[in-house]
């Protein structure tokens, strides 16, 4: 499964990454890379962050540290590093997750068959991943959290959409 990470979406959604970056673009943008590394070496996951702007070289050393497993990719003035998203999530379709809180790419992510999550989903299964394993958990349970937004169906069933991201969620969590 590859991630492909809004780089900056995530390091301004935690209070931790955020911090780091108040030291500088580089220091947040490192402390997101290492953290996402720890979980790539436990994990059978490849993460793409892709952030805005050009690159420095403490990415390229962060990159090439944690052995190919997180790859940094920067956008190219003049287009923003959503469009680099939803490119990528066209490529990669549904062997990738599409990890955002904007809304449009979010949607552009779903229409190319890629799974979408929430940025604070996916840090909260980042902190589960380095934490006990979580017990496995029944897909039937997914099923009464609330009306789904199609017409059809149960409406006590979570949308097809939301049962996605939670099983790629359970996955990264371990």
């Amino acid at each position: 499964m590859r991630w492909l990470i809004d780089g900056y979406n995530v390091i301004r959604s935690d209070p931790e990454l955020r911090g780091a970056e108040a030291g500088g673009l580089n220091a947040g943008r490192s402390a997101l890379l290492r953290r996402l590394a720890g979980v790539a070496r436990e994990r059978d996951e490849v993460f793409t962050v892709v952030f805005d702007g050009a690159r420095q070289r403490a990415d390229e050393d962060a990159g090439e540290a944690t052995g190919g497993r997180v790859e940094v990719v920067f956008s190219r003035a003049p287009e923003p590093a959503d469009d680099v998203l939803r490119g990528l999530a066209a490529r990669w379709r549904d062997a990738s997750v599409v990890v955002s809180s904007d809304r449009a790419v979010e949607t552009a992510a779903w229409r190319a068959g890629a799974v979408a999550v929430r940025v604070e989903a996916f840090l909260s299964a980042l902190a589960r991943a380095g934490s006990e394993p979580a017990e496995d958990e029944d897909d039937e349970d997914d099923d009464n959290d609330g009306p789904s937004r199609g017409k059809k169906g149960n409406p006590h069933r979570a949308s097809r959409e939301q049962r996605a991201a939670r099983r790629v969620l359970r996955r990264l969590s371990g």
